[in-house]
């Protein structure tokens, strides 16, 4: 693959990175579950800069907030458990947009279930994260930031009111190759 292409290819395409879920080794892994939410307020997002965790793959990136699933838990539940854990914002609806495959041949490959949710404007965050800084951004601002270059991917329809956004995101070390798109 030639530097600084990223091949767009419709969902269903016959790719090695599309066939089987493998660990770095080669050897078949459990993917991660994981949600993320984009909290809005008054035309901003709340993003979190990763900052504060020891060898965190993030670690300088801003993104959404949001985690692991733990055993026996929905999306939605683990999408509103996540949003309270990282922000201390109780989220009563969100939203489902769609769900982001990762595959990478240096991290286990993911399957983050995207969520949004707005709050009121006297709704604030907890001061203290212990993951990252946590801050208001303007959502025309958002796509500045020091993001993974596949959240851009699902950033830019979300942004644009998309409401069904699924992808595949194939990463080689940290660099993006190839974007699957349904």
């Amino acid at each position: 693959m030639n530097a600084g292409i990223i091949q767009m290819k419709p969902h269903g395409s016959s790719s090695p990175s599309s066939q089987g879920n493998k660990s770095k080794k080669g050897h078949s892994a459990e993917m991660i579950r994981s949600t993320l939410c984009y909290i809005e307020r008054e035309g901003h997002y709340l993003m979190l800069l990763r900052n504060k965790k020891k060898n965190d793959p993030n670690s300088g990136k801003w993104i959404g907030v949001g985690g692991k699933f733990e055993e026996g838990e929905t999306p939605e539940q683990c999408v509103k458990r996540e949003a309270f854990e990282e922000t201390g914002i109780k989220l009563t609806e969100t939203v489902f947009k769609g769900v982001i495959f990762f595959r990478s041949d240096i991290y286990e490959d993911e399957e983050m279930y995207l969520f949004t949710a707005e709050v009121p404007g006297n709704i604030d965050h907890s001061p203290d994260c212990n993951e990252g800084d946590l801050k208001w951004i303007r959502k025309e601002d958002v796509l500045s930031l020091s993001l993974w270059e596949g959240d851009r991917c699902f950033l830019k329809p979300l942004l644009e009111g998309k409401t069904a956004i699924n992808m595949t995101l194939v990463y080689e070390g940290d660099k993006l190759t190839e974007v699957i798109t349904e």
